[in-house]
């Protein structure tokens, strides 16, 4: 095994944060002893954030890890909050390497990004607690692969009654 990919919905109610942190961490390491040493993370707000710093913690003390970044477009932080920004202009100047899809964002740009993904992907990590997401499609579309699939949805404890929602 040499990939492991990402992909999970952009929001996450702010009580559950800590527990899937956690997890991901798990979840890197895991990956890291299966044989696992590039990751690739699409960029977005919420889970991608949270995996890609998950990433760049543990490759502190495994060097030979490499983040790599296959982002839908130029263009993708486009609207969003200054925090929001700031935490992708961390994640980009951390990335071993960052693999633009799209000069623009176009129609389709997120699901090109999602099989590029999967494409490189001998495992997936994933944040999925509803159909119907662009997550869920990646999911499927691993599934369908057969890659292994590793839903952290159901394991991650719920301090409140947010619902996590987009992608």
């Amino acid at each position: 095994m040499e990939g492991c990919a990402f992909s999970g919905h952009r929001v996450i109610a702010a009580g559950k944060i800590a527990s899937l942190t956690e997890l991901l961490q798990r979840a890197v390491a895991y990956a890291y002893e299966q044989g696992c040493r590039s990751f690739y993370c699409g960029g977005a707000v919420g889970f991608d954030t949270l995996a890609a710093k998950a990433v760049i913690l543990f490759r502190v003390k495994h060097p030979d890890v490499r983040l790599i970044l296959l982002l839908p477009c130029a263009d993708q932080s486009e609207g969003w909050s200054e925090m929001q920004r700031a935490a992708y202009d961390y994640i980009l100047s951390e990335a071993d390497e960052a693999v633009i899809l799209s000069d623009s964002y176009a129609r389709g740009c997120m699901q090109k990004r999602n099989r590029a993904l999967v494409e490189r992907a001998d495992m997936l990590i994933c944040y999925v607690g509803r159909e119907g997401s662009g997550s869920a499609q990646t999911m499927h579309l691993a599934e369908k692969k057969g890659i292994a699939v590793y839903n952290l949805y159901a394991h991650v404890k719920h301090k409140n009654n947010n619902e996590d929602s987009s992608n």
